[in-house]
């Protein structure tokens, strides 16, 4: 298993899809992987799917009928699997072709989109899964090394000119705009690349938490390059 996930407190090493979902989050544990070296030529996947939007989600349907060659048709073997794992354990999948995600750019201090460090939140308990098989991979970073925006006061500030409201309406501005799940990270900070073909389980802000959630962002994608994501 690779080094640098099994020496971070915030992260269990699991080597089956059922030890993913019944590993429990505790203490500083709010990321589990499902540590894999994956057979098959996921590029050629990405090359033959058709974008039709900088996200584009793609069906099993159309994955199952692209022509592969042998490797290719066992990488999507892998991504059927575990998008048929994933739906029988109660989750929604979502396999995506991305080029690039939506930027938030309405202010020049404070960010809210994906490639912004941030937490999910739910009102039911539920967690994030996501593999990333090729591209660019996202980073997860721990807790303690990250700072929630709203709290640097700055950005507090520009929030509260922003708002112009009462006091007490304050809070629940941040969080009906999303800004209170965005973090920054701290000086010194070393985020955990997620690195290809682990699944993963992200722990979730919600009210039956037991555990804070995991901090993660989308990463930059590279150049000309294309990511597959299954994600849900």
């Amino acid at each position: 298993m690779d080094k640098k996930f099994s020496e971070r407190s915030q992260v269990a090493m699991v080597s089956t899809f059922s030890d993913l979902l019944d590993t429990d989050f505790k203490g500083d544990i709010n990321a589990v992987s499902w540590h894999r070296d994956l057979l098959g030529d996921f590029k050629e996947i990405v090359c033959k799917l058709e974008l039709k939007a900088d996200l584009t989600e793609v069906s099993m349907e159309d994955l199952q009928a692209l022509e592969l060659s042998e490797k290719g048709s066992m990488a999507r073997a892998v991504i059927q699997s575990d998008f048929q794992l994933l739906a029988d354990s109660g989750t929604s999948p979502s396999l995506n072709l991305i080029k690039g995600y939506e930027r938030d750019e309405e202010f020049d201090f404070i960010s809210t989109d994906v490639y912004s460090f941030h937490v999910d939140r739910s009102p039911i308990g539920t967690d994030t899964f996501l593999c990333t098989y090729y591209g660019a991979a996202s980073e997860i970073l721990p807790n303690h090394q990250a700072e929630q925006k709203v709290q640097v006061p700055e950005i507090r500030q520009k929030l509260k000119e922003l708002h112009d409201g009462s006091e007490e309406e304050f809070e629940s501005f941040l969080t009906e705009h999303y800004f209170d799940l965005h973090y920054q990270a701290k000086p010194g900070a070393i985020p955990v690349n997620l690195g290809l073909g682990h699944l993963w389980r992200l722990a979730v802000d919600h009210p039956e938490k037991k555990c804070l959630p995991c901090i993660h962002r989308a990463p930059i994608e590279n150049d000309g390059e294309y990511r597959l994501l299954l994600i849900c």
